[in-house]
This record gives C-alpha cells, structure tokens and sequence, in this order.
C-alpha cells in the first residue's frame, strides 16, 4: 500500500467514524445513557435496590460502545501519524505496521456498521438453536450432529458462551433432536436467519453401495428472554415431567426435565445440568422463550392466542444447501450467496451468509433477490 493509498484510506475511516460519532451522540442514545444514569444513582443512593438485570446490561453495552469508539478514534489518530511520517521519509517496518493497524480498523468498524442493522427487539440477546432430524436414519442424524458442531464452531470464533441444553437420540451414531444455548451480545441477531430447513447431499459413509442420499435437518432460533420480558405460563397449561431413573441403567439418577405446554403441543427438555432442579429451571426459561418466539412470529399479543395448526410451518422453507459430491458447495437460497468452501462453513466459518443475509434484509424492497419458498 502506497503512501497515497494509506491517505485515502485515511479518508474513509475518518468519514466512517463521522457517522458512528453522530451515532453514539444522537439525542436518543444521550437520553437512554442519561435515564441509565438516574437508575444506578437511585441504586447507589439505597432508594431502588430492584435495578433489572436487563436495565444493567444495556448500561453495559452502551459504556462499551463508547469505550471502543474512544479506542477507535485512536487507533485512527495513530495512523494518520504514521501517514504523515511517511510522507517525510520511507520506511518499511512502519508501512506494514499502518497497514495492520488500518485492516484492523476496517474490521472492527464493519462490525459495528453490521450491528447498527441489527435493530429489531431483542437481536443483541442470547439464542436457543433448536437442530432436528427429519428422518429416523443413519445419514440425518449425522447431519444434525454436524450442524451442531458448525454452529458451535462458530459461536466459539465469536466468544460466545456454548451450553448443550437438551440432546436426544444417537440411535444410529448421530442425533435425533439437540438444544443449544448460546449466550453473547448480538448471538440472536446474527443466527435468526438460520431459521428453516438445511438440504445435505453427499456419498453416505454408512452406506457400502455408495448411494447419495439427500438428508434434511430443521433449525430454530429463538431469543434468550431477559427480564424486560414479562411473561407467565399458568401451571395448568403446564405437564412437567420429572424422570427419576435412566431408561437403560436402573442404578443411575436421570436429573432430565421435560415440559409440554398443553395448549399448543409445544415440548422443550432439559438434560445436561447437574440437578434436576436446574434442568427445571433451565427448560422453563425454554419453553418461555419458544412460546414467546412463536407468539412473536404469528403477530398475537399473548401466547394463548397462538395458532396451534399453524406451528408445524415452522422452519419448513430449505434455506441452503450443502453440497459434497459430485461437487462442492453450499448455496443460500434467499441471498444467493455461495462458496466452494465446504470443510470451511461446516467447520464454523458462517459469517460470509450470516453477514449476506443481515445486509439483504436492510436493502430496500425492490432491490433484494425474491426469496422463493422451497
């Protein structure tokens, strides 16, 4: 990169850092931090001693993104030093080093430009992803053991916090049906679109005539509800179901919690905490938030008027497809984004698609490719 180009590039971080100044300044976040404020001064002084742990973490958030934005400014004023140095006199070991500095600066900015369009409720919370077998057999089963390991590869690249909460099957070596909880700032926003069915074709390795079946696995990602929400299940609407003994070893505690809420059908568990009461509490904040998403996702104001028939349609458009053989690809079906780097996206590099589909959906209506049921 030449001296020229370092200036232009200058140029652009400096306008880009405009705009998220103009952000973070804007009279409604000054007016969140300030009301933010009052609750912690009411705290600290002994008069509120109930601050919501919701209320907290937006506080949080918000001190973060000023703290990274002082940062920022920074690391800019740092390169535009080094720019003018370099004008003076040549030297290589500074060149590379502005050049480092300067691809860090864009990443952590296109970040931050990503998460100003995650703007819906509750896209900077946590996720459930909910993986299912659409079949009994060998091949799907592997895949939903695969799909669960790409999104937990993904989520460890990210920072996020990983915890199996529910995990059924391995009849055939994979996977029935798996709950994976991940917990981190923008977990839900970024994973939402991954909502629907994933296609797999490939040489099955369980099958010695080396057919190419095509495997298809359900996922399902629901925010992690915080206590902004307030919702309550009446305990009749409720089966809870406490196992006490493991199905195939009558020595050993089974700690598993199952809930079904009646009205609907809808059933979460709970298998991987210590105690059984955890497991309790764990599928309660579950069942909340599946019902809560769903709710959500029909436009009704309250979980008793859900649309039970309608809760099968969940998931049911194919959203991309994973190629092994003959070739390889994956393909998403709504962005028309694609790669040749299969072993890379199953291994936890999704951000090319999740980044696509983020962007797709901010464009204006007329300008997004159609996205055709499958």
């Amino acid at each position: 990169m030449e001296v020229l180009d370092i200036k232009r590039e200058v140029e652009t971080l400096s306008q880009r850092l405009g705009q998220i100044r103009d952000y973070l300044n804007s009279p409604a976040l000054s007016a969140k931090i300030k009301q933010l404020e009052q609750w912690f001064a009411q705290t600290e002084s002994g008069n509120d001693r109930t601050l919501p742990h919701h209320k907290l973490q937006e506080f949080e958030n918000l001190e973060s993104d000023l703290q990274q934005y002082a940062q920022w400014q920074t690391n800019l004023e740092d390169i535009k030093a080094a720019s003018e140095l370099l004008e003076l006199e040549a030297d290589e070991e500074l060149r590379q080093e502005t050049e480092t500095k300067i691809t860090q600066l864009n990443c952590f900015l296109e970040q931050f430009e990503l998460h100003l369009l995650m703007s819906e409720p509750f896209d900077q919370n946590g996720a459930f992803l909910i993986v299912n077998a659409e079949a009994d057999e060998t091949d799907t089963q592997d895949w939903v053991e695969m799909l669960l390991r790409m999104y937990g590869g993904w989520g460890q690249k990210q920072g996020y916090k990983l915890h199996i909460v529910d995990e059924k099957g391995r009849d055939y070596g994979g996977i029935k049906s798996a709950t994976l909880e991940i917990s981190g700032r923008y977990a839900y926003g970024y994973l939402k679109a991954e909502t629907g069915r994933h296609r797999l074709e490939r040489i099955s390795p369980f099958n010695p005539n080396s057919k190419r079946p095509t495997s298809f696995a359900r996922v399902e990602v629901i925010p992690i509800l915080d206590d902004s929400v307030d919702l309550e299940i009446p305990e009749r609407d409720m089966e809870i179901i406490m196992y006490r003994w493991d199905g195939q070893n009558m020595n050993k505690i089974d700690t598993s919690v199952r809930i079904v809420h009646i009205p609907t059908g809808i059933a979460v568990g709970s298998t991987q905490e210590r105690t059984q009461l955890q497991n309790k509490e764990k599928a309660l904040v579950l069942i909340k938030s599946r019902l809560f998403a769903i709710a959500l996702s029909q436009g009704v104001k309250t979980i008793a008027d859900i649309r039970r028939e309608e809760i099968a349609a969940i998931a049911t458009n194919t959203i991309r497809h994973y190629v092994f053989h003959p070739y390889q690809m994956v393909k998403d079906l709504r962005t028309g984004v694609e790669t040749t780097a299969v072993a890379e996206v199953i291994n936890g590099e999704l951000d090319l698609f999740l980044k696509a589909y983020i962007r797709h959906q901010n464009q204006p209506i007329h300008d997004r490719i159609p996205l055709t049921p499958q």
